[in-house]
This record gives C-alpha cells, structure tokens and sequence, in this order.
C-alpha cells in the first residue's frame, strides 16, 4: 500500500510539472516568436518484483510516471504586420543569426534598431544581427563608415516632350548639376529658333544660377524628329575646387517638334549626378539584404542577412527573449530563399505558435489526471489507516 501512495505521487508531481508547461505556454500566447512546449510523460517500471519472501522470479513492476520534459514546437507562427523597417520574421525555415563578442545566439524573429555604435541590435539586448561577409559567414554589420553617401558628377540630362515648332522660345529651368565634391549649380536652357535662314534649328543657351553662361550650341530637327547629329550636346564647366564638369543634354529620346503654337512641353525628364547624401532609412528589401537610402536619393545594400538552418531544431537552448543556443551540431549557414531555406520578411513579426483550444484541452487531461493520483494517495492512506485500527481477537 505505501507502494501506491509512492505511484500516487509520482503522478501529482508529474501532472504538476505539466501543469506547470502549460501555463508557461499560456502565457506566452502575445509573445513574439514563442514556441510552444509539448507535454510528454513517460512511465516508470522497476525491476525485483514483490521481493524473495513472495516470489522467487525477478520481474518489473509499474512504479509510477515521470514528467519526460517539454519538447519545443518549431511550427511556424503567424507572421503579422508591424511599422518597424527593421521588424524581421522568417517565412519557412531558419533563425536570424545573432552575435555579442564571441557568443552566438539565434532566433525566429525580432525587432532590430541601429544602436549608438551603428549595429543593427535587438531592442532591449546586446545581439546584434549578422549579415554574409564575402566567404559566406556570418558577421556583425556596423554601418558607422556608411552614414554619407559621397557625391556624384552629374553627367547627363534627358530631355522628352514636345518643342513647338511655332514657337519663339521656350525654357527648361531648375536643372540641378552636381559637381564631384557636392556643389551645386543651377541651369537654365534656353532654346530660341534661329531663323527663316534655318528652318528647324534651334539655338541652346545654357545659364547657371548667377546668370553666367555656360554653353551654347545648336539643336537641328528634321521635321518633327530630332537631328541624330545634333541630339547630344556636350556641356563642359571647371568649377572651383572640383574636377571639371562634362554634362550630356540628351535631346534623342521623346523629343519632338510639333506645332503647338507658343505653348512648349519640353522639359527635363531625369538627371543623374547627387550632393551628399546622409542615412535615412535603413530596412531589409524583398532579397533579404540590408537596404540603405540617403538623403540625395541613393540607395545600396549592405549585405544579406545570415540564416542558419538546424538539421534538428530540438537540440536547441531556450534562454529567453525568444532566444536560442545551440547545443548541437553546427548549423548550415545560407541566405534568404536559397537552398531550401526559407525567406527574410521585412515589417513582420511571427506571433507565437500556441495553439489556446490545444492547451486547454490538454489542462482538462492534466486536471483530471492530478485529481485521480490524489484520491489514489488518499484512498492508500485510509487503508493504512484501517490497517493499524485492526486488533487481535480472542
């Protein structure tokens, strides 16, 4: 009988620390990138039956049950839409590949911020996320030597839309140009008809800001098409303390010649060329690199963020914040959407995987379980109970 109290106890403490899993998971239902844990129980046995003064065989008998430990459930989560640039989940499989010093951690998802030193850290830790250096490892990206983009020449400027054939003048102003170091000037192209003596030919005045002129050429049309001859014209300037300017005014894409009375549309499509630019945005793109976009308009990447991929995903440590160590073998380091691994999705979190209507059911099972092993204490005991009231008779 003392035997079945022992059972009976091993049940309530086992059903407790199943309890005890339960709630762990329960309350981890908003937790970004939670994983839930299975409950497991194992039977005992042991071995030497009721003892030689009973049986002389040896055979098993039922001892009871064990809580066997709580396997992580690697399912993936919902991933849900967040504000943050820096908000990464994983679609499929595979973990963010974190670093501090020496340590490496890992994880689903997280929400990441570039930090004082310009790491990209989780908020609220010291883990940095690692990118793919050029042997395809994983190391810390530091974006404090990419806070300026540096100035770009301005070399060319697309012209489109019509210049009337009618017209006595037409104008295209605020033309930004770009010189090597920054500077900025701004033209002017001015565009006047020659003349009966040349039909469909147009003289070009290029001016700068202060009224200075900086160029001027001829533009021919041949009805109502641009001379390829002269479609492209060279514009060259020496400003102070930057290396000389040479600026293509391209006339030979879109470019017409219709009569639209005094009215042109003639305008300056694009340019190339940028000041100095400095870091406005840093997010992760549709690959799973690491985009940065300045100030002028320039956009680079910066590396793809490191995936690593378990061959089994049990053999990894929970140590909190959604974090894992890995206590197994080492992981295959791979980049977004590559080789089976699954894809870097920027502005989404992946909501914890806890199934609500699973654990409740499973608290019912545990419920019922701990109040039988309690009545099987209770009941042992009143048997011991009657067992000392017998007395002798006679």
């Amino acid at each position: 009988m003392l035997g079945a109290v022992y059972i009976g106890l091993s049940g309530m403490n086992a059903y407790s620390r199943g309890l005890q899993t339960i709630s762990n998971n329960v309350a981890n239902l908003t937790s970004p990138g939670f994983k839930a844990s299975s409950v497991n129980f194992r039977d005992v046995f042991t071995t030497g039956g009721l003892g030689s003064a009973f049986s002389g065989s040896t055979r098993s008998t039922g001892g009871g049950v064990a809580f066997a430990g709580a396997g992580v459930d690697f399912k993936q989560g919902d991933l849900r839409q967040s504000n943050g640039d820096l908000d990464l989940g994983i679609q499929g499989a595979g973990f963010l590949i974190l670093k501090d010093g020496d340590k490496t951690v890992y994880a689903r998802t997280g929400q990441f911020a570039v930090g004082d030193k310009g790491d990209l850290v989780l908020q609220e830790t010291a883990w940095k996320l690692t990118v793919l250096n050029a042997a395809r490892e994983p190391e810390v990206l530091n974006l404090d030597g990419r806070r300026t983009a540096p100035p770009k020449a301005t070399t060319k400027v697309s012209f489109s839309d019509n210049l009337s054939s009618t017209a006595t003048e037409a104008t295209v102003s605020d033309i930004a140009v770009y010189d090597s170091r920054g500077g900025k000037q701004v033209w002017k192209v001015r565009l006047q008809p020659v003349g009966s003596t040349s039909p469909n030919e147009w003289n070009v005045t290029v001016t700068d800001q202060t009224g200075r002129t900086v160029n001027t050429s001829k533009l021919r049309f041949i009805g109502s098409t641009v001379d390829p001859s002269s479609a492209k014209i060279t514009v060259t300037d020496t400003p102070a303390g930057a290396d000389p300017l040479s600026v293509v005014l391209d006339f030979s894409q879109g470019v017409t010649s219709f009569s639209s009375g005094t009215t042109s549309t003639l305008r300056a499509a694009s340019t190339d060329g940028s000041g100095v630019g400095a870091l406005t945005r840093v997010s992760i793109n549709a690959d799973g690199q690491v985009e940065l976009a300045y100030s002028n308009g320039h956009k680079e990447t910066a590396g793809a963020v490191a995936l690593a991929d378990f061959r089994d995903p049990q053999q990894l440590e929970r140590i909190g914040n959604g974090l894992f160590e890995n206590k197994g073998p080492a992981a295959r380091i791979l980049a977004s959407g590559t080789d089976g691994m699954g894809k870097i999705v920027g502005q989404r979190l992946e909501a914890s995987n806890v199934d609500l209507a699973q654990q409740f059911g499973e608290l019912i099972l545990i419920q019922r379980g701990f109040q039988a092993s309690s009545q099987v204490v209770s009941v042992s005991n009143d048997m011991i109970q009657q067992l000392f009231g017998i007395r002798g008779q006679g």
